[in-house]
């Protein structure tokens, strides 16, 4: 089962590489990604982390933000934004709270 357009997703807080606490239902008026990977600096984690990178200018132009989830720690997620200069933040699940809640529901989680 995947989110139909205009679905609502679960609410759910996680940190965030801005140093704040993400939460979902706080992002107003603006479409969102949520991709979730397995691990920072993976290789089919880069690519796919990277080509968000090159597409963002565009997303946000069509009102659109993304964010990319994984159970990495904070420290794993800032030093892998770092290294490839990533324009968007990163949300760490170390507790696998999201993951399993989005899961739960019978909604896809796909680790390539």
């Amino acid at each position: 089962m995947k989110l139909k357009p205009k679905q609502i997703a679960p609410n759910f807080k996680l940190d965030s590489t801005d140093g704040s606490t993400f939460e979902l239902k706080n992002v107003k008026k603006k479409n969102i990604i949520l991709y979730f990977y397995p691990k920072d600096d993976t290789p089919g984690c880069t690519l796919e982390s990277k080509d968000f990178n090159k597409l963002n200018l565009m997303i946000n132009k069509k009102n659109t933000v993304v964010f990319g989830i994984s159970k990495d720690s904070m420290e794993s997620h800032l030093k892998f934004k770092k290294k490839y200069k990533l324009k968007f933040d990163l949300l760490s699940d170390e507790k696998l709270s999201v993951i399993k809640k989005i899961r739960s529901l019978g909604y896809e989680v796909i680790f390539r």
